[in-house]
């Protein structure tokens, strides 16, 4: 069992890695599909990886945030990168090693990871 103090650590920690913000916020969202398929599927050690690199690099424009089901459930795990005055890139059959590859390439290079998106898979 954790003390108080170590859990509040802890929940201070996940709060700045997931670093839930306004819609209104400019600057990139990455969007982490977390629903029950998405989470049998692996996206729980995607959305690590992508919070953790967001971290380390100190990308304070790149915000991480998850949400339910995004109604592809046959390409989970699946991310989302919205930029503002762009159109939304969807990320799939993601792994954490994939995703530090979206990180270095897409978030911090601007360069779209093509044979990772939707149209990457199906094309």
């Amino acid at each position: 069992m954790k003390s108080l103090d170590e859990l509040r650590a802890i929940r201070e920690k996940m709060q700045k890695q997931v670093g839930l913000r306004s819609e209104g916020d400019a600057g990139i969202r990455v969007v982490v599909g977390m629903a029950t398929c998405g989470i049998a599927s692996g996206a729980r050690p995607v959305l690590t990886a992508l919070s953790d690199a967001v971290q380390e690099k100190g990308l304070t424009n790149v915000t991480v945030t998850q949400t339910g089901c995004i109604g592809l459930c046959q390409y989970e795990p699946i991310v989302e990168v919205m930029e503002p005055g762009k159109d939304k890139v969807t990320y799939v059959k993601m792994t954490p090693e994939k995703a530090l590859h979206i990180v270095d390439q897409h978030l911090i290079r601007g360069q779209v990871v093509s044979e990772y998106t939707i149209s990457g898979i199906m094309g």
